[in-house]
């Protein structure tokens, strides 16, 4: 390849996927090919933590430029890598009325990521959980009160950029309000420009004052905002809106290339050529970067693709890299760290209905699992847990229990990519309702413990007693697990 195609291939960020039977070894190639493109940095999807850490520490190490290397760390470094530091979700720590605990949660994410080798954090979400419908955001937002998400994303970022990882808001200018997930399709919003600025831009206003590193494009159709009805990370005028009206001089990123969102009328090289022309710096995660490295190197021959401005693109990206640069001696959560993480997962617990019965040596648990198996986290820690603080565990199907003492009922209805559906389907529902009449006729106590969202108890009607979690993330599986035998 010639010196300005490698150039032009720092505007790419190729993702890497841990395959959990060949590990890293599955995507050698696809490494070693991204980076004779010279992508500008890399997005790691799963691993455990110290296979992660000795990933990113190669690529660092073998980098000629300072790279950004990324992952999804909203609820903490656990929810992707294992054996790192889990954090309840974003509307789980809003809950607690309390911005130090937003603060805390974000220094621990970012010292496990810097010490892994990450320092780029793609959080905070600033997206307004204003639709009960909405399958893609849900709690993984501060809540539907754009003050109360700008106070407790702007803290989120503070507390990140402090240990010297980039944060992102995401997902400009609003996911809040849709009812497809743009990983599926592509959403369109009609709300006037009035009424975003009122509401949903509130946030990533914010999130720009305090200095955030990136903002992240949503793959969702704002008319008023573009009449031809692009997704905001192909269109010009809505990145215009948020250089210069908002004033954002930071790196503009794209959401995944993969998603049907940005897909719904171009392949990916043409999506990525659009989103650059619009005014996005770097790309995420296309499914072949040399490929889009190749389309980028064609655009700007043919002219579609202004050479300067990408100049200023690498420009920004050289700064925020060298900025974030990665050292071997980052320190890593501390033990007090760690035990904090527990406490606040604890804190953020809540009795949706009824109370919590004391679960004696012996129980039965059923699991009820609403979620993909592919996008799911692991579901023992939660059995695991039980059986660790001392009791005996028999896991049972949902109509067919036999035993005494309370049964616990395990409801897991997290937010999921490519979910599709945010209520619990009816097949769920059914097993539920099966469990807690097989619990009444046995005259037996009934817990359901509700992995996901607290308005999904609601439709968990015949649950006399439902404590929420909030999701299915190792942390809160084990906060559960504690709250029902202290």
């Amino acid at each position: 390849m010639t010196v300005g195609i490698r150039t032009l291939g720092q505007h790419v960020i190729a993702a890497i996927g841990w395959d959990r039977d060949a590990g890293w070894a599955g995507t050698r190639d696809a490494i070693d090919a991204a980076i004779a493109a010279g992508v500008g940095g890399f997005l790691i999807r799963g691993g455990p933590r110290v296979e992660v850490a000795q990933l990113a520490r190669a690529l660092h190490a073998h980098s000629p430029v300072p790279l950004l290397v990324a992952a999804d760390l909203e609820r903490g470094a656990g929810e992707h890598f294992p054996g790192a530091v889990s954090m309840p979700p974003a509307l789980a720590l809003a809950s607690l009325g309390d911005t130090d605990a937003v603060w805390r949660s974000a220094r621990i994410i970012a010292r496990d990521a810097r010490e892994m080798g990450i320092n780029w954090a793609l959080g905070p979400v600033c997206d307004l959980d204003l639709d009960n419908g909405n399958p893609i955001v849900g709690t993984r937002a501060f809540g539907a009160d754009p003050q109360r998400v700008a106070e407790c994303g702007a803290e989120w970022i503070d507390a990140c950029q402090a240990e010297s990882v980039l944060a992102c808001a995401k997902h400009f200018p609003g996911h809040g309000r849709t009812s497809i997930d743009s990983h599926l399709a592509l959403p369109v919003q009609d709300e006037s420009l009035t009424e975003l600025m009122a509401s949903d831009l509130v946030p990533f206003r914010a999130a720009i004052d305090s200095g955030v590193a990136s903002v992240m494009t949503a793959h969702v159709a704002f008319p008023a905002l573009d009449r031809a009805g692009l997704p905001a990370t192909l269109s010009a005028s809505t990145i215009a809106l948020l250089r210069g009206e908002l004033g954002f001089q930071g790196l503009v990123v794209t959401d995944a290339l993969d998603m049907g969102g940005v897909l719904a009328s171009h392949d990916q090289p043409a999506a990525a050529v659009r989103a650059l022309a619009a005014g996005c710096d770097l790309l995420f995660a296309p499914d072949d970067p040399a490929d889009i490295v190749r389309a980028i190197a064609d655009a700007v021959a043919d002219g579609r693709l202004d050479d300067e401005r990408l100049s200023a693109s690498r420009q920004r990206r050289d700064m925020w890299a060298a900025w974030g640069r990665w050292f071997p001696d980052s320190r890593g959560p501390t033990l007090d760290d760690r035990t904090w993480a527990k406490q606040v997962s604890d804190r953020v617990l809540q009795i949706a209905r009824g109370r919590v019965p004391w679960v004696p040596p012996t129980c039965e648990v059923v699991m009820v699992d609403d979620d993909p198996a592919s996008a799911a986290p692991s579901r023992g820690s939660f059995v695991q847990s039980l059986r660790a603080l001392g009791r005996k565990v028999t896991v049972v199907p949902g109509a067919t229990p036999s035993g005494e003492g309370v049964l616990v009922i395990a409801v897991f209805a997290d937010v999921c990519a490519g979910k599709g559906h945010v209520s619990i389907t009816p097949q769920s529902r059914l097993t539920v309702r099966l469990a807690v009449q097989t619990a009444r006729t046995l005259k037996r106590d009934s817990l359901v413990v509700l992995f996901g969202h607290p308005r999904l108890a609601a439709e968990l009607p015949d649950a006399s007693h439902l404590l929420c979690a909030w999701s299915g993330d190792k942390g809160m599986q084990e906060a559960a697990a504690r709250a029902l035998v202290t």
